[in-house]
């Protein structure tokens, strides 16, 4: 009897010593976790701290035009007393530049353009389509120059031009006019005076 007491002891003594051992193990084993467990507010529905938002003018310079407002020309500033005046000056001119014309002289023709006619005159693309006109292709004539067109198409039409009307346009700007018999207004030469001169400018 002896003997089993003291198995028995024994066997108590290992039991609480693995009891105690199991318990010192589970006490001290670092618990694993996610962050949705530690912080279930932490899921998908959370926004995101690094999300870019794209503006859609993002990059575009975007411009507020400035109103401009274009003051119109009323003919009826005109008096009659400048009107008549400037008829004459615009006749006088024009008699003045048929001589010219009928001299061939190119540089004094010329000082009469203003310059941003002179410019369009002297475009490759101007003159291209100008050498297109039935009369020049007929003569074989190809228009390369101002002075080209100076001699091919001002000389043989614009000798003998008359100054019938003028029309105001502008505060300095006119458009002369040439009456045919039969009562029909053909435009001669848009002009423009400028420091005091008259130009051509279309």
């Amino acid at each position: 009897m002896i003997f089993t007491k003291r198995s028995m002891v024994m066997h108590l003594c290992s039991f609480i010593a693995l009891l105690f051992v199991s318990c010192v193990s589970q006490t001290t084993a670092p618990v694993k976790s996610t962050d949705a467990e530690n912080h279930p507010e932490s899921t998908a529905t959370e926004p995101l701290t690094n999300e870019v938002v794209v503006n859609p003018d993002a990059g575009q310079d975007q411009k507020i035009e400035p109103i401009v407002q274009i003051d119109v020309f009323d003919p009826s500033t005109i008096t009659k007393e400048v009107f008549d005046s400037t008829k004459t000056e615009v006749q006088t001119l024009i008699e003045k530049l048929n001589q010219i014309i009928r001299d061939k002289n190119y540089d004094a023709w010329v000082q009469y353009l203003s310059p941003g006619y002179l410019a369009e005159l002297s475009d490759p693309e101007f003159l291209k389509k100008t050498s297109e006109s039935t009369r020049l292709k007929n003569q074989k004539i190809v228009l390369n120059s101002v002075k080209d067109y100076f001699l091919y198409v001002v000389v043989p039409s614009r000798a003998n031009d008359r100054v019938d009307d003028i029309e105001f346009i502008g505060q300095n700007r006119v458009k002369a006019y040439t009456i045919t018999n039969k009562g029909q207004r053909l435009r001669l030469y848009e002009l423009e005076k400028t420091a005091g001169n008259w130009n051509i400018v279309n």
